[in-house]
């Protein structure tokens, strides 16, 4: 049996440590909250991964630390802010250690994301959310411990909540409510299912070690949101909702004077035009393949039902609690 260390219980760091452990590793896995998978193989503790001295001591005997810590806020201050300097605890420690470290990474720092990104296109965007990415990459590059960035695009999938095909997307189509997107319903555009992407974090760790390694997680070719919606309803068995694209220039008007909308404005172009990366040199490589869109999909699809429901029981049963004044 083998330690992995996962950081942080998002969607990522939550399935790979399901799939180590059901793989039979032993896993440890740091939150603040504590929180992480029942398993019996998987330790879950209360760290602040960014805290150097308790991180040294979880971190004991790991083979591979899996990064999955995400900023608190998704902007570009608080990126700056939290991200780097975590990043270079994590890296300190693994280099002590001796363990590869494995990050999930975005498409964020592609520099022609007009072309199709592939694991040898130039990653050195600049400014705002863009460019806190390059600089990561840029520091585990310099670092002297093995790095490994696995790159993904946008995510869907099981435990997927905050995304463009989480819960903007999936509890709408099955509601059959109508769903304003973000950009062209129509534009190709590259999702990557979760499990995929931890599967290919896992693999990495098997190949011969290197200073820095950027991959792609296996990810089918391109889509369109309103494709992502057929296949969705399809699955459901109800009517596909109507659809309306928000273009990027609205969202930039209005991110004028709403902060949220203008994290969103900076990243607009990914969905105003094709936004697709080719994923084929890294299947090759690890020996994986993306998940067929149906399977996903009706993996995707049932997770969000069990979801829905047990949030209807939950709100039902927090009502029955509240004093009716009488």
């Amino acid at each position: 049996m083998t330690l992995y260390v996962v950081t942080g219980a998002g969607p990522v760091g939550w399935t790979v440590a399901e799939q180590l452990a059901q793989s039979g590793n032993t896993v440890r896995i740091l939150t603040r909250s504590g929180t992480g998978p029942d398993h019996p193989d998987i330790e879950k503790l209360r760290i602040d991964a960014s805290d150097p001295v308790a991180l040294a001591f979880a971190v004991q005997g790991a083979t591979a630390i899996f990064h999955c810590i995400h900023g608190s806020a998704y902007s570009a201050a608080a990126w700056q802010r939290e991200l780097p300097a975590a990043e270079a605890v994590v890296l300190e420690a693994a280099h002590r250690e001796g363990a590869v470290v494995v990050f999930p990474e975005s498409l964020y720092s592609y520099s022609r994301p007009d072309a199709i990104m592939t694991e040898d296109s130039e990653r050195s965007a600049d400014g705002g959310k863009r460019g806190v990415r390059t600089q990561l990459l840029a520091a585990r590059a310099a670092s002297p411990a093995d790095t490994i960035s696995v790159v993904a695009s946008d995510f869907y999938g099981p435990r997927v909540r905050t995304a463009h095909a989480g819960d903007r997307m999936v509890p709408a189509v099955l509601k059959g409510s109508p769903i304003q997107l973000l950009g062209s319903p129509d534009a190709p555009h590259s999702f990557t299912y979760i499990p995929d992407l931890a599967a290919a974090m896992i693999a990495a760790t098997h190949l011969p070690r290197t200073s820095n390694r950027v991959l792609h997680a296996p990810t089918l070719p391109a889509l369109s949101q309103r494709a992502l919606v057929s296949a969705l309803a399809e699955d459901a068995g109800v009517v596909a909702p109507r659809l309306t694209g928000m273009p990027g220039w609205l969202v930039r008007a209005l991110g004028l004077v709403l902060p949220s909308m203008r994290e969103l404005a900076e990243l607009a172009y990914q969905f105003e035009r094709p936004f697709v990366m080719d994923s084929s040199a890294s299947e090759a490589l690890l020996t994986l393949t993306p998940t067929p869109l149906d399977e996903a999909v009706a993996r995707t699809v049932r997770w969000w039902r069990a979801e829905l429901a047990t949030a209807q029981v939950n709100a039902v049963s927090d009502q029955r609690l509240v004093p009716d004044g009488t």
